[in-house]
């Protein structure tokens, strides 16, 4: 069982992450641990006490994107309409991209179960696979397949954030034709192997 923090020492690591969120949301991922610290208005040895890896500090800043992640499945798996849900989870995902350059980063470089968790991995699955029952999704679509439309409107609200903010949902709504069952036709490669999808993931960004 981990031991609870002190009452100072928990309102130093909630500082910490609250500075790195909001750095992150508006500068991405690459910001000094320095600037963190000092937007925390704590020392650098008590970022590093809290968070020996600047990993941990991310993982701590994105920890409640997993749920969020999650709900936003659940309601796709509650619209009666198959495509919707899909379309719908896709878009809702991409706005949290598109509202926060940190997050956008890291969506480019974690495979889409949400850190690899269970309960969210199983939920997009079955959002795929329900489009695809319905006749609507391509049925040689995969879940795998999710990532090239993650890197794709990742990269398109990189280099048009500044100019046409909103610009990414043009560029979602031409993938979501390429998506649809009776747009398809055959493809000339094999889909992404789940481990070849992980291997890539930790060279990407």
């Amino acid at each position: 069982m981990t031991k609870p923090l002190r009452k100072d020492a928990q309102r130093n690591r909630d500082l910490l992450v609250e500075a790195a969120r909001g750095l992150y949301a508006v500068r991405g991922l690459d910001v000094a641990l320095e600037e963190i610290a000092k937007t925390a208005g704590v020392s650098i040895g008590t970022l590093y006490n809290h968070f020996p890896r600047r990993v941990d500090l991310v993982n701590a800043v994105f920890a409640d994107r997993t749920e969020t992640v999650a709900a936003i499945a659940e309601h796709a798996l509650s619209l009666d309409d198959a495509w919707a849900g899909l379309t719908s989870f896709v878009e809702r995902i991409c706005e949290l991209q598109a509202a926060d350059r940190g997050y956008n980063e890291l969506a480019s470089t974690r495979p889409p179960q949400t850190e690899d968790l269970e309960r969210g991995y199983d939920l997009m699955t079955r959002v795929v696979e329900r489009a695809k029952e319905s006749g609507a999704l391509r049925a040689d679509f995969t879940l795998e397949d999710m990532a090239f439309v993650t890197w794709g409107i990742a990269r398109t609200v990189e280099a048009t954030a500044g100019v046409r903010p909103e610009v990414w949902r043009r560029h979602l709504a031409l993938l979501f034709d390429g998506m649809r069952a009776t747009a398809a036709s055959p493809l000339p490669e094999p889909p992404l192997l789940p481990d070849e999808l992980a291997r890539l993931m930790g060279g990407c960004g």
